[in-house]
């Protein structure tokens, strides 16, 4: 890969590659996450239960699997959802980046048309709770 451009089209295409092994029977809306820390790239999907409450986001289980690899740190992640547009993280989502990744981590959407926005993570979590809010 070279530069900034290859870097996000290799994280988008792992987010892809995730959507494609969802599992959302109930809903239909297949979606691929995948984060970056500077090299590696974490990706998986969205996990659905029967019991709703206990189903999981793609977002959270690609930052799951890079913390499982000994990861501490994000600065991307790219999202690929089901919908027209592109579908940003869900707000339990924006919180668990938030803790890896902090206000600055890039935010890269896509629909399945490709049509793609970005975003700095702090335009989508405004005021964020973070550890710099629990005491020391």
């Amino acid at each position: 890969m070279s530069g900034p451009r290859a870097d996000v089209d290799a994280l988008v295409a792992a987010a892809r590659a995730a959507r494609e092994r969802a599992y959302a029977p109930y809903s239909n809306f297949l979606v691929g996450a995948a984060v970056t820390d500077d090299g590696e790239i974490f990706g998986a999907p969205n996990i659905e239960n029967a019991s709703y409450p206990m189903s999981v986001c793609a977002e959270r289980n690609a930052v799951a699997v890079a913390v499982a690899a000994g990861h501490r740190r994000i600065r991307a992640v790219a999202v690929v959802g089901s919908g027209e547009a592109p579908t940003p993280p869900c707000g339990g989502c924006r919180q668990v980046l938030y803790e890896f990744g902090g206000p600055g981590l890039t935010v890269i959407c896509e629909s399945p048309s490709g049509e793609r926005r970005t975003w700095a993570l702090e335009d989508l979590l405004p005021a964020a709770f973070g550890p710099h809010d629990l005491p020391a």
